[in-house]
């Protein structure tokens, strides 16, 4: 039971930090948007950055005409110091230069309350908690003076058009600036920029599952998923390989069993009792990787990534029993009660 707890804890935390890493990818995509059709990336493009936990622009924003119906906003972004700690930088015309908005997630990892004083870029502000998020928004001038022309664009479709397929198509033919709707796809280093199109492209996934799926395959295509995938191959061994040998050490009992017409009943026994073991070590596991997750790394795993990471595992528990329970006793049973009471 232990043995296969341990690699079912195995698969679970790595699950729960992939999970993490899918909903931060697709939380830091709607801080960014902002209901918004259409995205500008640099040409050097943006980046997640795990000490600000943030998407940041890696280089200036596109030099951009806005289409005629179109409202564009340029947004600084960057990377500053606030109390000794990296956070993410953007800019706003709405921000009053005495003002610093301040993402929920932001505030509550800096502890700041509604209306605290904090000095960003040598210049003194209050305080505003609006939002989630882990950046802190400021205005315009004071973002280009910490950040320079780093930044992106976003762009909301006229009325009417904001469901609309082909609006990066027709965005790009306009500003000549390639489009795409899949995250994937990195903008040209020796070009002017990149428009993610978050409305159109085909297939049932949204622009944020796709991001988020680019960030969860991250890790179970690293080392890390690597690990996870050997741990649940040894958690099948490891339950085939006990369940045989539990099997053949009570074969003569089995034998005795059948050889009274109890063949039907081994069977069930022998599933209960897999089952219970299963379910034991299921629940072993997933909460000595909860307790794990919660101690190492709390700042990335959450509650809904641990339990999404739960669910996957629990999927693979049938097919382990039936593996590792049904296969070996019902090929016992195949033999004929008087073999099963030899000595050999």
């Amino acid at each position: 039971m232990l043995g296969i707890a341990l690699a079912i804890a195995c698969v679970v935390v790595v699950r729960t930090i992939s999970s993490s890493f899918a909903i931060t990818g697709a939380d830091s995509v709607s801080d960014v948007l902002h209901g918004a059709q259409l995205w500008v990336v640099p040409a050097a493009g943006v980046h997640y950055d795990p000490d600000a936990q943030a998407l940041v622009a890696n280089g200036p924003a596109p030099a951009l005409t806005v289409p005629a119906g179109w409202t564009g906003t340029r947004t600084p972004s960057g990377v500053t110091t606030v109390n000794g700690t990296s956070v993410s930088v953007r800019g706003s015309d709405r921000i009053p230069s005495g003002r610093a908005s301040f993402g929920s997630g932001l505030a509550t990892r800096l502890n700041l309350p509604q209306g605290a004083p904090i000095v960003i870029g040598g210049r003194n502000l209050v305080v505003d908690v609006d939002g989630g998020g882990q950046s802190v928004t400021v205005s315009t001038d004071l973002a280009t003076s910490l950040v320079g022309d780093n930044g992106w664009w976003t762009l909301v479709a006229p009325a009417g058009q904001e469901q609309s397929r082909n609006l990066g198509q027709v965005v790009g033919e306009a500003t000549g600036l390639p489009a795409t709707s899949d995250p994937s796809v990195q903008p040209d280093p020796r070009g002017a920029g990149l428009i993610y199109d978050t409305v159109g492209g085909s297939g049932p996934l949204t622009f944020d599952q796709k991001f988020s799926a680019l960030f969860s395959g991250k890790v179970t295509g690293s080392t890390l998923g690597l690990i996870s995938t050997i741990g649940l191959v040894l958690g099948f061994v490891i339950a085939v390989s006990s369940f045989l040998a539990a099997v053949q050490e009570r074969k003569r009992e089995f034998g005795i069993m059948s050889s009274i017409g109890l063949a039907d009943e081994v069977l069930y026994f022998f599933l209960v009792e897999s089952a219970i073991v299963f379910v034991a070590a299921y629940l072993v596991g997933v909460l000595g990787a909860g307790v794990a997750v919660a101690l190492v790394i709390p700042s990335i795993a959450t509650p809904v990534a641990w339990l999404q990471a739960a669910g996957m595992v629990a999927a693979f528990i049938p097919a382990m029993a039936i593996v590792g329970a049904l296969v070996p006793v019902h090929r016992l049973l195949q033999h004929r009660p008087v073999d099963l009471l030899g000595d050999r």
